[in-house]
């Protein structure tokens, strides 16, 4: 049985009324979509993050939106429900961040079989002929599609984490949460076997009953120290982002050789694992990034866009993409430490949106939600 069935899940029932605190560290999507969930369901919040709102793994991620892989049912759930969260938070009357839905297209080895899995679990998804590709997919040179063809999966999306997270701050405040930015690393207070506060690099305690972790790479070293064991699976990421340029793309390319999604602004963004295996971590907590690294993305990124455009690169975000060792999320309550709260996924763009709201109606009403019993911090310490 986990912790949270045994009702250690940090119930704050009535919290307006008597008090009770809540401190979300971290400043990306997963811990602000929290923050704001909680504020809005009456809790008193204080968002308190290390530096800039999405300076961490948000700032450098290509958020597509999306559930295209051979994903456990419980897993598959969790993003489709993921995937409404943002088609609703799209639909707002003051709606700001740039959210799309204008599909995703992938070629290369593993698709065609991709796609037949897709077929059997209902996902929309659909094959194209190298000719169909250019009147269903604009802003793609069918030249880099291959023979055989490619796959579309029309209801797929991105996302622009940095807006997003803007717009779920001003959600906060609005519900009347703080917030305290380029705080330093901060470090958890206890009061014996529960959480008491946060405290920040200079030495500020901010006193809490629930702690809610969210600071991506850096979860699993946290727990750690608190004698939490939670596999890290953790890898560099590169972002590449464009400046403006004149180009037709919609959809969320996935190619052999680099992914490419549009930008606010007119430019686009690009990744490829093989970049990412080519970043070099410092032992002082800096990155490397060579030059040849990103001429090489910038040249396949130009190789799969229609007219085969001159691209520049605008901005470089580099740092540690936050990877669970079993590759699926880590959502809940912390058994060891009462009243501390862990979000930890690689899948932060799909999910952040319902993974805020189911924790955040853990937190406040102490009732477990069966949608993230596969994905409690404990499982890994189960019998």
């Amino acid at each position: 049985m986990s912790c949270s069935s045994r009702g250690a899940a940090g119930y704050l029932g009535g919290m307006g009324q008597n008090g009770r605190r809540v401190a979300v560290v971290g400043g990306g999507v997963l811990g602000t979509s929290t923050a704001a969930q909680l504020a809005a369901r009456g809790a008193a919040v204080t968002l308190v993050t290390d530096g800039r709102l999405a300076s961490g793994a948000s700032g450098r991620s290509l958020s597509w939106l999306n559930s295209a892989g051979s994903y456990p049912p419980a897993y598959h759930r969790l993003r489709m429900l993921g995937l409404d969260r943002y088609r609703t938070f799209a639909a707002r009357d003051d709606a700001r961040a740039a959210i799309a839905f204008d599909g995703g297209l992938r070629w290369g080895e593993g698709v065609r079989e991709s796609f037949e899995q897709q077929r059997t679990i209902g996902y929309p998804t659909e094959w194209l002929a190298r000719e169909e590709v250019a009147g269903r997919v604009p802003g793609v040179d069918p030249a880099a599609v291959p023979a055989e063809g490619a796959l579309l999966n029309p209801a797929e999306g991105w996302v622009d984490l940095p807006s997003l997270v803007d717009e779920l701050v001003h959600d906060l405040v609005d519900a009347g949460g703080e917030v305290r930015t380029d705080a330093g690393r901060c470090a958890l207070v206890r009061d014996g076997d529960r959480v008491a506060g946060v405290r920040t690099a200079s030495g500020d305690v901010l006193p809490a009953d629930v702690v809610v972790l969210a600071t991506g790479a850096a979860v699993p070293g946290s727990l750690a120290e608190l004698g939490v064991d939670v596999p890290d699976g953790t890898t560099n990421a590169l972002l590449v982002r464009t400046p403006p340029l004149d180009h037709r793309l919609r959809a969320v390319l996935n190619t052999p050789r680099v992914a490419v999604r549009p930008a606010p602004g007119g430019g686009v963004v690009l990744d490829a694992g093989w970049a990412e295996e080519e970043v070099v971590g410092r032992g002082d907590g800096t990155f490397e990034v060579q030059d040849s690294t990103v001429a090489g993305l910038l040249r396949e990124a130009s190789a799969v866009l229609a007219g085969n455009p001159a691209l520049t690169a605008a901005s470089c975000g580099v740092g540690r993409k936050p990877v669970p060792g079993d590759g699926y999320p880590v959502l809940g309550a912390v058994c060891e430490v009462g009243g501390l709260h862990v979000a930890f996924t690689h899948s932060g763009a799909t999910i952040g949106l319902i993974a805020g709201e189911l924790l955040a109606e853990e937190i406040v009403t102490g009732v477990p939600d069966p949608l993230l019993d596969a994905f409690r911090p404990d499982r890994f310490s189960r019998d």
